[in-house]
């Protein structure tokens, strides 16, 4: 299966990343949908866009957006699947909603997107345990060089 604009994605597990492994039993830790911390954000690329230029191929293991493979309930209180649903295991993405990429089992960093690891605070007198608006580039998409030292917007957004 093809997209002519999107990325053909399959989650790797299951929707949602809410069970343990208690001894013999599972443990489900969050039954909420709502809640975007227990999303699952693993796939895999099935097909690239047809259209468009990307250096991530079929097969890779890419880190998608948490609304992926998200429900939700809409205004009327009825559960429904995400923009990017086709079926349990096909959902079409745009490129913007892809943050990283394996591929030898190396992380690499789409056109767009750099990750900086925050520094941490050694300033004795300092409640914060990181250093503001300063890190160390870990993924980059070739914009600036692997462990430079950056400073940071405030407005970064921060995933975890």
């Amino acid at each position: 299966m093809k997209s002519v604009y999107n990325f053909v994605v399959t989650p790797i597990g299951e929707r949602y990343n809410n069970k343990k492994k208690v001894g013999d039993s599972e443990l489900i830790i969050n039954t909420e949908i709502f809640n975007h911390q227990h999303i699952n954000r693993n796939a895999r690329v099935v097909s690239t866009p047809i259209v468009g230029d990307t250096d991530i191929r079929a097969g890779d293991e890419v880190i998608v957006h948490h609304n992926v493979f998200r429900r939700w309930h809409n205004q009327y209180g009825i559960e429904k699947n995400s923009r990017s649903y086709f079926n349990e295991s096909t959902y079409f993405i745009n490129h913007d909603q892809i943050f990283l990429y394996k591929r030898s089992n190396k992380w690499k960093s789409p056109k767009g997107y750099c990750f900086v690891k925050p520094l941490k605070a050694i300033d004795q007198f300092n409640i914060e345990s990181e250093k503001p608006l300063q890190g160390i580039v870990k993924y980059t998409d070739g914009t600036v060089e692997k462990n430079d030292l950056v400073g940071i917007n405030q407005n970064v957004q921060r995933i975890s």
